[in-house]
C-alpha cells in the first residue's frame, strides 16, 4: 500500500478537509504554501501519465474536489494553484497520483 492508500484506509492520521466516496483532501505535512492540501484518488494510479480512459470519472472528480476544497478553505476568490507531479525530475515523492493545491499567498511564475 501506498502512503495515501494508508492515509485513505485510516493507517496514518492525516488533518482531512475533504472527502468523497474516490477522492480524499488533507492537509500537506510539509506545506509549501499557507495552505496546501493534497487532494488523492482513494484508489491507486501510480501517476497521471499511467491513468486510463477508465480513470476518467476520478480524475475529473480530483478537479472537482479541488474546487469544494478551495471554497472550504476561503481560498476561491483569491485564487489557487494546482500541481501535478510526474516522475523523480518533477518533484514527486509518493507513486501515487495526487494534486497539490497551493494558495494563501501570491505564488510566483514560472514555478520551481
Amino acid at each position: 500500500m501506498t502512503l495515501f492508500e494508508k492515509i485513505a484506509a485510516r493507517q496514518i492520521p492525516a488533518d482531512i478537509v475533504h472527502e468523497t466516496d474516490d477522492v480524499l483532501a488533507f492537509r500537506d505535512i510539509d506545506p509549501k504554501a499557507p495552505v496546501h492540501v493534497l487532494i488523492v484518488p482513494k484508489r491507486c494510479i501510480p501517476r497521471v501519465g499511467e491513468a486510463a480512459a477508465t480513470d476518467h470519472a476520478v480524475l475529473g472528480n480530483l478537479l472537482l474536489a479541488a474546487g469544494e476544497v478551495a471554497r472550504k478553505l476561503g481560498v476561491l476568490d483569491s485564487g489557487f494553484r494546482l500541481v501535478v507531479n510526474h516522475g523523480r525530475d518533477a518533484g514527486e515523492s509518493v507513486p501515487h497520483m495526487h494534486v497539490h493545491l497551493l494558495a494563501g499567498r501570491a505564488l510566483a511564475w514560472p514555478p520551481g
